[in-house]
């Protein structure tokens, strides 16, 4: 069971670290620079690919049985679970502003701006309630079999960045990530508990 909240610990610094990333492109655009936006969708796809796809679903499956050992956690569990599909329809929005610049389509900087700060703001405070509230509960109340029924809420895989063979998909960010402080070094699949 520590294994698996060290894990979501060090994915959460490690999402943290891409959307600082993220938030110097966004500067840059603010100030009227041109920023990397290859780079800005490589993040928000591996955020939307990894963290949606995997780290989301345990999350839930985590916050459900939480839940119900614990009914007090219920209203801030039911937040997060919101925020899970905020962020997700967050990035989607964003992804897409960005493909249209990238495409060259016109669009109004402020509507680039505005997707990209809703989807930072609900990351970071996502992730800063989650690592205040949600995890010291889970490390409490949570039992072998319960992280059992979390592994299981989503297939096992490699974290295409972050793990021991990080795939082509984020080249860039791979290159990006030496020059950077290491958050939770190289992880594989979440283990079982």
């Amino acid at each position: 069971m520590t294994t698996q909240i060290a894990q979501w610990h060090a994915e959460h610094g490690n999402f943290s670290l891409l959307l600082s990333i993220l938030d110097e492109q966004v500067a840059k655009f603010r100030d009227g620079e041109s920023p990397d936006y290859n780079l800005m969708l490589e993040i928000v796809s591996y955020l939307r690919e990894f963290g949606d796809c995997f780290h989301h679903p345990r999350e839930d499956a985590a916050f459900t049985i939480l839940a119900a050992r614990d009914p007090q956690m219920q209203l801030p569990i039911n937040r997060l679970l919101q925020e899970h599909r905020v962020i997700a329809a967050a990035g989607e929005e964003l992804v897409a502003r960005l493909n249209q610049v990238v495409s060259d389509a016109h669009v109004l900087r402020s509507t680039v701006e505005a997707a990209a700060a809703l989807y930072l703001a609900y990351y970071r405070h996502h992730i800063a309630t989650e690592e205040r509230q949600i995890l010291p509960r889970a490390r409490l109340l949570l039992n072998a079999q319960d992280w059992d029924a979390v592994a299981r809420a989503a297939p096992s895989c490699s974290d295409p960045l972050f793990g021991n063979t990080p795939t082509g998909t984020y080249l860039r960010l791979v290159e990006l990530m030496p020059a950077r402080p290491s958050v939770g070094g190289n992880q594989d699949a979440v283990a079982s508990p």
